[in-house]
């Protein structure tokens, strides 16, 4: 299959998924209930979309095209309310967090699409194990070669992306000493990691080619990539983050990335190169194992920060491209690193009160809530 052609989409625009959990409310295990999900859904009104994922323990919802933070919450809003609703006719609640604790990937049941059913006739157990939950962010660029310089130029700031939104410190009922463990399940695809470094579309579509003639892939959507271009939408699409436990976490971490990118356009602050990639795999185990107190290993310079503090470095720097209407959400997201928390360490303090993972799931249920 040819590759796309990079449709035009306004610079900076913003677009948000996120995959949610659907629990039972007695017992807080992941429960199946997508297709009912869906079906009590169908004629919502809702911007964006609410769409089914590869097990039916998990569902997936977006935004549509967003300027702002503000417009993102808007949209989120709403689409969680919804859910909120169907899954009170069901007796069932929904969850953030790029883990379930305590599930066991063999219970789980694969959607019954032609897609999820040909991953799974490739990937056998790691489809099953794919019960991960995570929040994708696409930024609009303005053209097929800024969308690459945009994709490289985030690839620097992919330990931020991973620590701010670390929330699956537990899998299958262990403490896995990981703020993001959900990254070691996309780790285990062959076709995950880093994307090739091209700078030029026309580049990217010969590599494209080449991938496609060995067979290994028949489009886009075969690349598990930390990030990866988005031609039918014109965006850059951001994949690493967890899902947070609240709708404000994740429009606060689409600010950022919003932000970035416009100091990236603006000021241009740096020429991506193929060894911005030699501490990547490094810099991002950090981010996975100790979150915001990880170490960062600037590639331009190889000096060492904490992670924490190279986070702040960075926010100060973009301060004057954050819209007027995502200030308070990049205030909040400044106030959690400088207080060194993330959801992972919420969920742990949850389970050091409560000593029962049914009933952080329970509170994390509450917090997607409200």
């Amino acid at each position: 299959m040819t590759l796309e052609a990079f449709h035009q989409s306004e610079a900076l625009t913003l677009g948000v998924e996120l995959e949610l959990q659907l629990v039972n409310t007695n017992h807080y295990d992941l429960t199946p209930y997508a297709p009912d999900m869906l079906a009590l859904l169908k004629n919502a009104q809702v911007p964006g979309s609410i769409v089914p994922e590869v097990t039916t323990s998990m569902i997936e919802i977006s935004t549509g095209i967003c300027t702002d933070a503000q417009d993102a919450y808007q949209q989120l809003s709403v689409t969680r309310d919804a859910l909120v609703k169907a899954a009170d006719k069901l007796n069932i609640a929904l969850a953030g967090g790029g883990t379930h604790p305590f599930q066991q990937w063999h219970q789980q049941r694969i959607y019954n699409k032609p897609r999820f059913k040909e991953i799974t006739a490739l990937y056998g157990y790691l489809t099953k194990q794919f019960t991960i939950f995570g929040q994708h962010v696409h930024v609009g660029c303005p053209g097929a070669d800024a969308a690459l310089m945009m994709l490289h130029r985030l690839s620097r700031y992919i330990p931020h992306f991973i620590a701010l939104s670390a929330s699956s410190p537990f899998v299958q009922g262990q403490d896995t000493a990981f703020d993001s463990a959900r990254l070691n399940s996309v780790f285990a695809f062959p076709l995950s990691g880093r994307a090739p470094f091209a700078l030029h579309w026309e580049d990217f579509e010969r590599y494209y080619d080449k991938m496609t003639a060995t067979g290994v892939i028949h489009s886009m959507k075969d690349f598990y990539w930390d990030i990866r271009p988005k031609p039918e939408f014109g965006t850059v699409e951001v994949r690493v983050f967890d899902t947070p436990l609240s709708i404000e976490r994740a429009v606060a971490l689409a600010a950022y990335v919003q932000a970035l990118g416009a100091w990236f356009l603006a000021e241009e602050p740096f020429e991506p190169s193929e060894d911005d990639y030699l501490v990547y795999t490094y810099n991002r185990f950090q981010a996975c194992r100790f979150g915001l107190e990880g170490a960062y290993v600037d590639p331009a310079t190889s000096e060492s920060f904490g992670l924490r503090e190279h986070i702040l470095l960075t926010l100060q720097r973009i301060q004057s491209y954050v819209p007027e209407n995502s200030k308070e959400a990049l205030q909040q997201l400044r106030k959690t690193v400088n207080e060194g928390v993330n959801d992972a360490s919420r969920l742990r303090e949850a389970y050091a009160h409560a000593q029962q993972l049914p009933e952080v799931v329970r509170q994390s249920t509450l917090r997607f809530r409200y």
